[in-house]
């Protein structure tokens, strides 16, 4: 299967030029605070970010006091825009497959990657080469959408017999390629469950040190009323994972 790039594509890329988080960066993901929690003081690490979009989060590394920081992503037109964004020399944003990367042994003191695992059709690759990259003891963050989300949720509301909106699941076990129109139509995300993620990082010879199915706190709520729809489901899964 060819790799796909879709953030390539002028009409998708436009699209989410507009979206909270590629204007404001790390403040407008509201999943952002959480992360944060799940991550070690950066200071003096080698970090490396798996699908560095506009280099909101190789920034932040560097602020707070990283080595250096490289930043990859399968998209000349993000690459290009973090590269405008940024002006600092410990900082570099390579173009990288991550279906066929090459990290090297040992390179790297944290692992990061935001929304952008669940694009992998070859995870398991992926994962084995982020163990490799990493020295042991390191510890590696990242979230993706909740396999609930990728199952996928069919297009619009249902409701449930009590009149309440209901997320419907379908084929939930049924693992692979699923095709969805976000921002442009045919998007292909892939769907794995819940175990089967923290089943490969546990024979990879990651340890878990932490799980959260996202949702919105009640101060997020207060602030962002429409958030409060996401505590229906989870919309995304957060992962610590330690090499």
């Amino acid at each position: 299967m060819a790799t796909q790039n879709i953030y390539d594509d002028p009409d998708f890329f436009e699209n989410y030029s507009r979206l909270p988080r590629s204007r404001d960066g790390l403040s407008a993901a509201p999943e952002w605070p959480s992360l944060r929690a799940l991550m070690p003081d950066l200071s003096g690490r080698r970090v490396v970010d798996l699908g560095c979009g506009y280099g909101w989060f190789c920034r932040f590394a560097r602020e707070q006091g990283a080595k250096r920081v490289l930043g990859l992503d399968v998209s000349e037109r993000m690459l290009a825009r973090a590269a405008d964004m940024t002006s600092d020399p410990g900082i570099t944003y390579r173009r990288a497959d991550l279906e066929r990367l090459d990290l090297g042994p040992e390179q790297f003191d944290f692992a990061y990657s935001s929304l952008a695992l669940h694009y992998i059709e070859n995870l398991p690759g992926l994962l084995a080469e982020v163990h490799r990259a990493l020295v042991p003891g390191s510890t590696f963050v990242f979230s993706v959408e909740h396999p609930i989300v990728t199952a996928p949720i069919p297009a619009g509301w249902s409701h449930g017999s009590d009149g309440r909106k209901a997320w419907p699941v379908n084929s939930y076990q049924k693992e692979g390629s699923r095709r969805t129109n976000w921002l442009a139509e045919g998007v292909i995300k892939q769907h794995r469950t819940l175990g089967t993620t923290l089943n490969l990082l546990i024979r990879l010879g990651f340890t878990i040190a932490h799980v959260e199915e996202w949702a919105p706190t009640d101060e997020q709520i207060a602030a962002h009323p429409e958030w409060a729809e996401e505590r229906e489901r989870p919309m995304f899964l957060l992962i610590a994972a330690v090499r």
